[in-house]
């Protein structure tokens, strides 16, 4: 019975990857909009005098537009990706999904804020970095945080093949049986 229980809290698992996969990742959009401006916002607040109108931030005659892009839902559906495809107790995806959220809502944030008043300096490397940042450094970004997830959570089991390996012991008939 404990082995038909672990079967299905693995589809459970999948299933909740594919349904919130739908619909262009829009749940993932709706939710991390408001964590990325807002704080956004406030840190360059902090120095510059700037205007929130929607995903705009205005500074000066400078209009910032935080496109879908900017906000990665992409990048969390994929860290859900990792820790929703790894074997482990509720209480420790929970709090590793929260973990690997919260460092890439932050690091996103730092990066947003560092690029904008990049752009309002007129700074000359703005576009390369932007463009580093963004071809680049996104998939590295989620990588690494996925990494420090592991080594903070002390995760061994192996996204999708642990899964695999439990379902392969599952399907495979005990040697008494073989003739």
């Amino acid at each position: 019975m404990k082995r038909n229980n672990l079967a299905y809290q693995i589809f459970a698992r999948y299933v909740i990857l594919l349904l919130l996969g739908l619909g262009n990742l829009i749940v993932f959009y709706k939710i991390f909009t408001p964590l990325t401006i807002y704080p956004t916002s406030y840190l360059l607040s902090l120095f510059y005098d700037i205007n929130l109108v929607g995903v705009s931030l205005i500074i000066g005659n400078y209009t910032i537009e935080i496109v879908e892009a900017c906000i990665a839902p992409a990048a969390y559906y994929l860290l859900l990706i990792f820790n929703l495809s790894t074997p482990m107790n509720t209480k420790r995806r929970f709090f590793s999904i929260l973990f690997s959220f919260v460092a890439l809502l932050v690091l996103n944030i730092i990066r947003i804020s560092a690029l904008s008043a990049m752009f309002v300096s007129g700074n000359s490397a703005f576009d390369l970095t932007h463009k580093a940042l963004w071809y680049g450094l996104s998939t590295v970004f989620v990588i690494g945080i996925w990494f420090l997830t592991v080594y903070v959570y002390k995760i061994k089991e192996i996204p999708f093949y642990s899964d695999y390996l439990f379902f392969k012991k599952l399907i495979q008939r005990p040697a008494s049986h073989r003739r």
